[in-house]
């Protein structure tokens, strides 16, 4: 017995929080990265996400199993994709291209407000227990796995939103044709993720975009140390 004690106590947590700890963000950002492309489509005039029952914030609608657990395990994921059918927009290429771009922009601002209410929050919480330590913890993850959800949809693989933006600016004929074999692409973006071709690439370019915008949490901080502790 006091061999497995010993063992329990020498065993690093850490990791297996970290992950515990990313799945509530993690579900987050999914979920509003999703809602967000069937809010627009629906504006711009495409039902089709809506009588799919996708315009909500129930996490399990908009859950791809698989790259929910990427996003939680190697920060890079994506979610069940919501159907959109192009031919409701007035201009069909435009109107996919919006609408794609609708996801990341979401994420980047999710990234914004969570850094922002980090910032601020900080000098506030010095003395604070272990409670509001996890919650400082999840605003801090909830900004990064967003920015990774944003970067890594902006690859221009299909059916990632990236590739939706980029086809857009091809030929009508092109665009269709590749629009066809869209489902491969998925393929595709397994086989990379996991042979970690994207890793180091992708994981580099998030770091220096996320320590850029930290620079808000830096503001923020800044303005509430000045109103509340100066």
């Amino acid at each position: 017995m006091n061999a497995w004690q010993e063992i329990w106590k020498g065993f690093d947590f850490t990791p297996l929080l970290n992950i515990l700890l990313s799945a509530v963000p993690a579900l987050i950002c999914i979920t509003l990265h999703e809602l967000s492309h069937g809010l627009v489509a629906y504006c711009l005039g495409d039902p089709t996400a809506k009588n799919a029952g996708r315009l909500t914030l129930n996490p399990i609608k908009h859950l791809d199993i698989f790259g929910f657990l990427m996003l939680v395990v190697a920060h890079v994921g994506w979610a069940k994709p919501v159907p959109v059918d192009m031919r409701y927009f007035n201009n069909p290429k435009r109107g996919m291209a919006i609408t794609a771009l609708a996801g990341p922009v979401s994420n980047f601002i999710i990234t914004a407000i969570s850094l922002f209410l980090f910032g601020f929050l900080l000098p506030l919480t010095y003395r604070s227990g272990q409670a509001v330590a996890i919650g400082m913890r999840l605003l801090y993850l909830t900004a990064y796995l967003s920015i990774g959800l944003a970067l890594f949809n902006l690859l221009p693989i299909p059916p990632l939103d990236g590739s939706k933006v980029l086809f857009s600016l091809i030929p009508d004929e092109a665009y269709y044709k590749l629009m066809r074999y869209e489902r491969y692409g998925m393929i595709l973006l397994i086989a990379l993720a996991y042979t970690g071709v994207t890793g180091s690439f992708l994981s580099n370019i998030i770091d220096a975009v996320f320590n850029w915008l930290m620079n808000i949490a830096v503001w923020a901080y800044q303005w509430s140390y000045s109103l509340f502790i100066a």
